[in-house]
């Protein structure tokens, strides 16, 4: 049997927001009593470890010790765990429902079209999509998959290969028969606008300045034009014939399929990083995640044949 020896928990919730505030009567606001409450449960703590955690100024403030300091930091952490902890086991059971994080581009280029698929293979699953570009940290965000860009090297996670990734240029087939500026090489791309995505925050994402270097061109000014947030907006200003946008195989959508874009030359360079589906190895298995990750890795090939 497992003894542990812990102090009163009002005591300390009482003694991690007056360190916080370094002033009773604000920590007694958030806690909803008075200064004189927090400072008995704080005498109610220093007795209990047989330690001082504050010491008293002349004007009436409070400092922390040594360690009141080393104290505070290591109790306000296992509070917001506790907080987490319980969040999770206060949320409703639904074993069918699966939260996925992934970037807005990705969103709406690739996954969410292919949701109906996934109801009709698993009519008993619900999906909740999320959309960010930070890394999901899981003990913390209401997430049970995410799917990320990078290298896969994800510590403590289960992380699978989606998809490999390729760049090359994309333009309205008005441009390929422009009558005083076709374009039928790279070289061309000196007398049309390019279309940048900004990638902030996107790891070894390929540039226009990358891939020009790759098809062996040199005098073109690969900053100027237009940049755009996301993939998708540089796609639909490069359909509608704003310019050439570059666009990558993961995240080209329909719009070849369906003519609004085209491929003006064949050279595709390769990007550093990849897709990966990504997840606590501890819930990997959960019924509802696995039916998750094998749809999406058969909807991943199908997709790979047609490119």
């Amino acid at each position: 049997m497992i003894r542990r020896h812990l102090p009163p928990l009002t005591s300390l919730r009482a003694f991690e927001a007056a360190a916080r505030h370094l002033n009773y009567e604000r920590a007694g606001d958030e806690l909803a009593v008075t200064a004189s409450a927090v400072g008995q449960q704080i005498k109610t703590l220093e007795a209990w470890l047989r330690r001082p955690l504050f010491t008293r100024l002349p004007s009436k403030g409070v400092a922390l010790t040594a360690l009141g300091q080393r104290y505070a930091a290591s109790i306000s952490l296992l509070l917001d765990q506790l907080d987490e902890a319980t969040a999770r086991a206060l949320r409703p059971d639904a074993a069918n429902v699966i939260t996925v994080s992934t970037m807005p581009s990705f969103a709406l280029s690739w996954l969410i079209p292919r949701l109906s698929s996934l109801k009709q293979r698993h009519p008993e699953l619900e999906v909740r999509i999320s959309v960010s570009l930070h890394l999901t940290d899981f003990a913390r965000e209401d997430v049970d998959v995410a799917i990320r860009y990078g290298r896969g090297a994800y510590a403590g996670l289960l992380s699978e290969l989606l998809m490999t990734e390729t760049f090359f240029p994309v333009c309205n087939a008005s441009l390929l028969s422009d009558p005083e500026r076709p374009l039928r090489q790279p070289s061309d791309l000196r007398h049309h606008t390019l279309l940048h995505e900004l990638a902030e925050g996107i790891p070894e994402y390929v540039t226009w300045r990358q891939w020009l270097a790759f098809a062996g061109v040199d005098d073109i000014d690969a900053t100027h034009g237009p940049r755009f947030s996301h993939t998708f907006l540089a796609l639909q200003a490069a359909s509608s014939g704003q310019g050439v946008a570059l666009a990558t195989s993961a995240l080209i959508g329909d719009y070849l399929e369906a003519g609004r874009l085209v491929r003006p030359f064949p050279q595709q360079l390769p990007g550093g990083s990849q897709y990966y589906v990504v997840c606590p190895e501890a819930v990997a298995e959960r019924p509802a995640i696995a039916a998750f990750r094998g749809w999406i890795h058969e909807e991943a090939a199908k997709y790979a044949n047609l490119r």
